[in-house]
């Protein structure tokens, strides 16, 4: 028998996926602006997927790099709960050029309104909106939703990582050949084609599989609920990775470039995993 859910229990349960995480914050300022992060995650979300099966307005950016009008209107809807809720911080946004010279700034909102637009652009539904707290280039807040799957990720800086409300690890595998691993392939894949190919055929050979699907905050997000045991990629920007960066160290895991140092969003290169693996993956990626 289907026990059917009372929609006011529903709607508790989608309160609770962002009143638990901030009730375990290290602070009260992080549970504000997680609560800031979220909503303004899930408002864009709900735009994106509304947005899902009708024609789309498709705006070449390089040769195979778009945007469309889902990607517009979320993050106007981002900027503008953004400003509401913390109008003392600044706003980067993807696809706002005008904001990318805020960097400098001692504390920012970093947002992708929809990672993974060729994916959504094509009706495959993997991708996220992604939305992170900088301070001194280290993440303190992050929200990642991916609203075709209603999975809502956040983190704080020491307040751990979680998914609809319940805590989140990475996994525990040791053995690489056990591993299951994302990757992603750069817009500018004519100039990067020859290394990507290397790094690919070295790594597949030694794990389990491997897994490309297109939206690399959501790729991070999977290393930090065990989907994935580890996920690399290069020529990714700001955006794309600093909230995922946040989820997979809250859940336990470590985030570095290829060679195993520490880890900026400025960088290049990027190499996530469950901790256990690093080194190894790290060595065939170099």
């Amino acid at each position: 028998m289907t026990m059917i859910v009372p929609s006011s229990l529903k709607t508790a349960q989608k309160m609770d996926r962002i009143q638990i995480p901030a009730a375990n914050c290290a602070n009260i300022e992080y549970g504000r602006l997680l609560s800031a992060a979220c909503r303004a995650a899930l408002t864009a979300g709900n735009i994106i997927k509304e947005r899902y099966d009708r024609p789309h307005t498709v705006t070449m950016k390089g040769t195979i790099n778009l945007v469309t009008e889902a990607d517009l209107a979320a993050e106007a809807a981002i900027i503008a709960l953004l400003k509401e809720d913390t109008p003392e911080l600044p706003v980067m946004t993807e696809e706002s050029t005008a904001t990318h010279k805020q960097a400098p700034q001692s504390r920012f909102w970093v947002v992708d309104p929809l990672d993974g637009t060729t994916n959504f652009a094509h009706g495959f539904p993997f991708f996220a909106v992604s939305i992170a707290l900088i301070e001194q280039n280290q993440p303190l807040v992050a929200a990642v939703y991916a609203p075709m799957f209603d999975e809502l990720f956040c983190a704080t800086k020491g307040g751990g990582a979680w998914l609809n409300g319940r805590s989140i690890r990475v996994t525990g595998r040791q053995h690489l050949i056990e591993g299951l691993i994302g990757t992603g392939f750069p817009y500018e894949l004519d100039q990067t084609l020859s290394g990507v190919m290397r790094q690919l055929e070295t790594v597949i050979a030694k794990v389990r599989d491997i897994r490309r699907a297109g939206a690399a905050a959501l790729d991070l997000a999977y290393v930090a609920c065990g989907r994935l045991d580890g996920f690399y990629e290069i020529n990714l920007q700001l955006w794309d990775t600093a909230a995922g960066w946040l989820l997979v160290e809250e859940a336990g895991g470590r985030v570095s470039d290829f060679s195993g140092g520490d880890y900026s969003p400025f960088l290049a290169e990027i190499l996530a995993s469950n901790g256990k693996l690093h080194q190894l993956l790290s060595q065939l990626l170099r």
